[in-house]
């Protein structure tokens, strides 16, 4: 008796402290998801890949955005001084704004078969990510604690996150409010890439942890050039300049895969997602224009992308019954 009544005051408490600890990062599962989706959808209208597969990832991208709301929303009714822990940390602040690319990218996922529900979702996401970029913005100006050391690839998700809105609001909204956004993604991407090179040329690496987050590098461009076709219509020299940026980052990054294979699992490891499936959807609009071998390029970057998605939905799985994440840092 006195060896159980421990165990079992204790049980409740360690489930407390895993909803208390529980982080917004997860919702980078949605982002690579959804991102998936809308490379296997665009598969099937460029290549003739299978038509069910993008659709059902897309379910189950807002099966994982529902989940992952649901729990947050707990934690923070449970746990609001943790909440509020994130916000003022230099690193996890910028994954809010995941939460609002995600109901953005389901929009697009969405956009086809769903018109009603996609038009829905962008009209929660677009002014939900503006609130976020104004906050995190605010946040960066007026700081009190900010240091070199604490950039990294993560900052562009608030920022440059805007380019995504162009991608299902050139249909659902008047133009010019994708115009807005995609302005903003735009120039601050240039002044971010200049601080976050900086901080990778001339100061230490990256932790293990962030080391995933270098492959957020290639979305800003890739999806540049996504939303840039989708305002101008028009494969120009700017948009060229935007793809071939994306493919220079994949290449860069691709050179040093053994440095990724090294670095053990963690959430951010999801950081690899997202940015493989918009340089995919990135080329697989380039066979759309151009053709040529960028069929073969964007067949392997859906492969790679595809096996990836995989990996790291099963090494998460993994890691939830293990109770590996969440935990204290």
């Amino acid at each position: 008796m006195t060896d159980s009544t421990p165990h079992t005051a204790h049980a409740p408490h360690h489930s407390h402290n895993r909803l208390e600890h529980f982080p917004v990062a997860f919702f980078s599962t949605v982002m690579g998801t959804s991102g998936l989706a809308i490379a296997w959808q665009k598969a099937h209208a460029v290549l003739g890949a299978p038509e069910g597969i993008g659709q059902a990832l897309a379910w189950w991208a807002m099966v994982l955005f529902v989940l992952a709301t649901l729990v947050y929303v707990a934690k923070w009714a449970a746990h609001p001084a943790a909440v509020r822990a994130e916000t003022g940390h230099p690193v996890k602040l910028n994954f809010f704004p995941a939460i609002s690319i995600s109901l953005l990218l389901l929009s697009a996922a969405f956009l086809a078969d769903q018109p009603d529900m996609a038009r829905v979702l962008w009209l929660i996401g677009a002014p939900l990510h503006l609130g976020f970029t104004l906050y995190v913005m605010s946040s960066w100006i007026h700081h009190t604690h900010y240091q070199i050391q604490h950039a990294n690839p993560a900052w562009f998700i608030p920022v440059v996150g805007n380019v995504v809105v162009p991608v299902a609001g050139v249909v659902v909204a008047p133009v010019e409010i994708s115009w807005f956004f995609f302005s903003i993604g735009i120039v601050f991407w240039l002044a971010l890439f200049t601080i976050v090179l900086n901080r990778l040329f001339f100061h230490e690496p990256l932790p293990a942890r962030l080391t995933p987050t270098l492959f957020i590098l290639i979305a800003p461009p890739a999806v540049g050039f996504i939303a840039w076709l989708k305002l101008t219509g028009e494969l120009d020299g700017f948009a060229r300049v935007l793809y071939y940026t994306a493919l220079f980052l994949t290449l860069l990054l691709a050179a040093n895969a053994a440095r990724f294979f090294r670095v053990p699992f963690f959430l951010s490891s999801w950081a690899y997602s997202f940015p493989l499936a918009a340089i995919t959807i990135a080329t697989l609009a380039m066979v759309e224009r151009v053709g040529g071998g960028f069929a073969s390029l964007s067949l392997l970057l859906l492969g790679v992308l595809s096996v990836v998605l995989a990996l790291l939905t099963a090494r998460t799985l993994l890691a939830i019954g293990r109770g590996e994440i969440c935990k204290p840092e």
